[in-house]
């Protein structure tokens, strides 16, 4: 990957994410209040609601950087012709690569987040210091390996589909799409991505996802 490539990675995906963790927040913290065991109202109710802000903050733009850096950097590194059917397979290797790297950040920004959510009268860097303190570094990092099992199987989904939809525009359009079209595009995967949660295909879907995100790759950059 070139100088320009690895910046733009880097910054783009760091502002990004960024920008949507802090947006989303005070959803994500009435969702956890919401499961946890002690019930909603003990948890913090609607009180506090940027309570873990800060280890948000800090953990977004490194989490989504190294995420959209490993992301590109796989892709290049595979380099698999653009007319090989054998590309969305590509994206999932370069996605579930990009997951693993990231989530090495995500993880324990994730549980010191979670933990202050719940206990809003605590201070980010009061539970920071109880967990180092109490479990080691090991207490960061738990529940690592069930968040990558996660998330692999949605970015499987979201990222190919993601990158079939902008090569479809791409070539309906004879021109690359611009960044509010892969905007879109990246909304409906995620959508998509979020719903197959519910979803159980059969092997008929499954065979017909798998020629919708190939057709883009085998005919739009002929």
């Amino acid at each position: 990957m070139d100088g320009p490539g690895f910046t733009a990675s880097l910054v783009a995906g760091g502002v990004a994410g960024t920008s949507v963790d802090l947006i989303l927040f005070p959803l994500d913290t009435i969702k956890t209040r919401l499961q946890s065991p002690q019930g909603f109202n003990k948890a913090g109710g609607f009180r506090g609601i940027y309570a873990g802000v800060p280890s948000t903050a800090i953990g977004s733009f490194p989490n989504a950087a190294a995420f959209f850096l490993t992301y590109e950097y796989v892709k290049w590194f595979l380099h698999t012709d653009s007319a090989s059917c054998f590309m969305p397979v590509k994206h999932m290797l370069a996605a579930s690569a990009g997951e693993v790297v990231a989530c090495l950040i995500r993880v324990p920004s994730e549980v010191v987040k979670q933990r202050a959510q719940v206990s809003a009268s605590s201070r980010t860097s009061q539970v920071f210091s109880n967990i180092l303190y109490e479990e080691g570094i090991q207490g960061l990092y738990r529940g690592y390996k069930s968040t990558v099992l996660r998330e692999i199987p949605f970015s499987l989904v979201q990222f190919p589909l993601w990158e079939s939809l902008k090569a479809l525009w791409s070539w309906r359009q004879d021109r690359v799409v611009d960044s509010w079209q892969s905007a879109v595009c990246g909304a409906f995967a995620d959508y998509l991505q979020v719903s197959s949660r519910e979803w159980q295909p059969s092997a008929w879907e499954v065979s017909s996802f798998w020629v919708f995100m190939t057709r883009p790759a085998a005919c739009c950059y002929k």
